[in-house]
């Protein structure tokens, strides 16, 4: 039987967790006033922060088109959906104890908690899923324009709709990712991966050089690496401090 993994996917998925790794490690530091930095405004924090996060959306993307390419059933999409969204409660339960006043309620695991259902229903969309990921873009951008102007009601902003996008002033939370832009970014993973296992159909599959080769088997355990990163981190700044 053919791997059902792609290394290149698995390449790219590794190298946004050890960038996410320095990333959490530079912010735990600043958290415990070891460092002195914003992670909020200052823009090579935010941005960092956007191009990891779209890193792993559009792997996840990628995923899902590799994991239809291979027939794989709703049963084992739901068992594998079950395990994010328990890690995404698990976050909010340990963000709840850390950061009370600014918990994570609606993160990564919760985002692609509900991005994966809707991703599934439409991946056989095809080309309309180009067009469909920029439309969701372009909507962060849109949506607060038009609540400013008074076009979409200002209840969008409450807790209980935030997480759908259309806002015009962030949450106070530790991690945000709404459907608006970020499903956008997830439809162009299945999009893109769709369209590249066309082009391969008759090609070998890529194999990553020795020196990737950690990257790619850090990408095979995504989910476990995720959950696992920041508490240990946290013990060892605990120990320097």
């Amino acid at each position: 039987m053919t791997s059902q993994r792609y290394p290149a996917v698995d390449v790219l998925r590794g190298l946004a967790m050890v960038w996410m790794t320095a990333y959490h490690l530079c912010f735990d530091l600043n958290n415990a006033g070891l460092i002195r930095q914003d992670f909020y405004g200052d823009p090579l924090w935010t941005w960092q922060r956007t191009l990891i996060l779209g890193m792993f959306l559009f792997c996840a993307g990628a995923g899902q088109a590799f994991a239809l390419q291979h027939g794989q059933s709703w049963s084992h999409f739901w068992r594998r959906w079950a395990q994010i969204a328990g890690c995404a409660l698990l976050v909010t339960a340990g963000s709840a104890l850390m950061f009370p006043n600014s918990y994570i309620y609606f993160g990564v695991l919760h985002g692609m908690a509900v991005m994966l259902i809707v991703v599934r229903l439409t991946a056989h969309w095809g080309h309309w899923l180009w067009w469909l990921g920029g439309l969701m873009v372009a909507m962060k951008y849109i949506a607060a324009r038009a609540m400013d102007a008074g076009w979409i009601a200002t209840f969008f902003n409450e807790r209980a709709l935030n997480w759908l996008g259309f806002i015009s002033a962030k949450p106070i939370t530790e991690d945000y990712v709404p459907l608006v832009p970020w499903l956008g970014v997830m439809w162009w993973g299945v999009a893109a991966t769709q369209w590249w296992l066309r082009q391969q159909a008759t090609a070998p599959r890529w194999m990553p050089f020795p020196a990737l080769r950690p990257l790619a088997w850090l990408g095979t355990w995504s989910l476990s690496y995720y959950m696992l990163h920041q508490p240990v981190l946290l013990a060892l700044i605990w120990l320097l401090a």
